[in-house]
């Protein structure tokens, strides 16, 4: 029916004409979890099928990236039901991929009784469709670290506004309470966070320490629509009124991820830095003290073998006098790089005790392993060349770990065993078994 004239229309003619129009007309049930199409031109007739479950079509039409037609991992499916149900008329728009051309839909929702609608779908054209990208692109870097946020009543135990921006940037209608999204949405939160989540977002926690103008975050690490875990900010911020029994916020999501994994990696730059002995590269002696408190503590927790050596480079004091100190720095490196590769195998942790010291942490190991790992080390170091000093012999010291021990006695005892190997002739094992 075609319509040239502003005098043509009437009331009865304007269905037909709307009717002509309209690139797609649905109706659904959502409490049977089904659909029917009553029309379909153009792309539409070969995306909607004539008939199926109105789950799936909610699926297909919004549970997707608003920027290709990539699947929204499984987890968050679990909130389709919620996005399908409308308390009154409805326009939203919906970007869709079929046949790797990406299509923007005007979509129009008319309640038609209990559970039932009427969808209408219009295709934009290519003018709308360029303008609709222009606008988004216009959306500012910050907002767009912006991935999630709604509105939430806690007297009324709602949420609306809620606005997925990896799906869209228009608000989404939904009927939820905010005890079942947050009950929904704890299953996205990383396992070793979820305490923490359900805490803060606990209602009565959230009336107590949540105050008017005021806003609370926390950080954590949670599922993003792909399926991996992201680091992000966690906002709550309760709106400023003049009821105090008004409990309602704004809650957003931020992706943090970015900036969290570039200060880790600083912050465990500096760490290394600060447990790193800044000749040798091994542990420090405060760093390896500590390592020498974990493995009694693992020994104590686990029942597991665990031991303690103690090396001293022979004669190291000629090395300076003869060759000066920057090759005695040399050989310190060489010896301690030596230690290390030799140990990796025998889960050995190197650090340097002072000086010509050092002090190896053996995970695993029970004592007579140890003490033919001992021998085996002190010939490899014997037999390996060294720069400018030819080669170089160790005096070493091995104990076992007690799981009720402190530190100071595993090394009390192993300093002892050291000591015993080097005035009784040098480059040599001794045992201490201790008790």
């Amino acid at each position: 029916m075609n319509f040239e004239k502003y005098e043509d229309f009437t009331l009865q003619s304007v269905p037909a004409f709307l009717m002509d129009s309209v690139d797609s007309v649905l109706v659904v049930n959502s409490e049977t979890d089904e659909y029917r199409r009553l029309s379909a031109k153009g792309f539409l007739a070969d995306f909607i099928p004539e008939s199926g479950s109105y789950h799936d079509l909610v699926e297909a039409l919004w549970f997707h990236f608003s920027d290709s037609g990539d699947k929204i991992t499984e987890n968050y499916h679990v909130f389709v039901p919620s996005f399908g149900k409308f308390d009154g008329k409805y326009s939203r728009r919906v970007k869709v991929n079929h046949n790797d051309e990406m299509h923007l839909i005007q979509m129009l929702i008319y309640p038609a009784g209990e559970g039932v609608y009427v969808f209408t779908l219009n295709e934009l054209d290519e003018s709308e469709s360029q303008d609709e990208v222009q606008t988004h692109n216009k959306v500012t870097t910050i907002q767009n670290t912006y991935l999630f946020s709604m509105y939430i009543d806690l007297v009324r135990n709602t949420t609306s506004s809620i606005s997925i921006t990896e799906i869209s940037d228009e608000t989404v209608n939904t009927q939820i309470s905010y005890t079942d999204w947050r009950m929904m949405i704890v299953n996205m939160i990383w396992p070793d966070d979820q305490e923490l989540f359900l805490k803060r977002t606990d209602p009565e926690y959230m009336k107590a320490h949540y105050h008017p103008g005021r806003t609370s975050s926390f950080d954590c690490l949670m599922q993003n629509l792909e399926g991996t875990y992201i680091w992000v900010k966690l906002i709550f911020c309760r709106s400023e009124t003049k009821n105090e029994e008004d409990f309602r916020y704004v809650f957003m999501v931020q992706d943090i991820h970015e900036s969290t994994v570039s200060l880790m990696s600083t912050l465990k730059k500096y760490e290394e830095m600060a447990s790193t002995d800044p000749l040798t590269g091994v542990w420090n002696h405060g760093r390896i003290e500590t390592e020498i408190q974990n493995a009694i503590k693992n020994c104590r927790e686990t029942s597991e073998n665990a031991c303690l050596m103690m090396l001293d480079i022979d004669f190291f004091k000629n090395v300076n006098d003869k060759f000066g100190h920057s090759v005695g720095d040399l050989t310190l490196k060489q010896f301690a790089q030596t230690v290390t590769d030799y140990m990796k195998d025998y889960g050995g942790i190197v650090g340097r005790w002072g000086g010509e010291e050092f002090v190896v942490v053996c995970y695993g190991q029970d004592l007579a392993t140890m003490k033919i790992v001992a021998e085996n080390l002190r010939i490899f170091i014997e037999n390996q060349p060294f720069k400018a000093v030819g080669s170089v012999t160790g005096s070493i010291g091995l104990t076992p770990l007690h799981p009720y021990e402190t530190s100071s006695e595993a090394f009390e005892r192993v300093d002892k065993a050291m000591y015993e190997a080097k005035h009784s002739g040098r480059n040599r094992v001794i045992v201490n078994e201790g008790f």
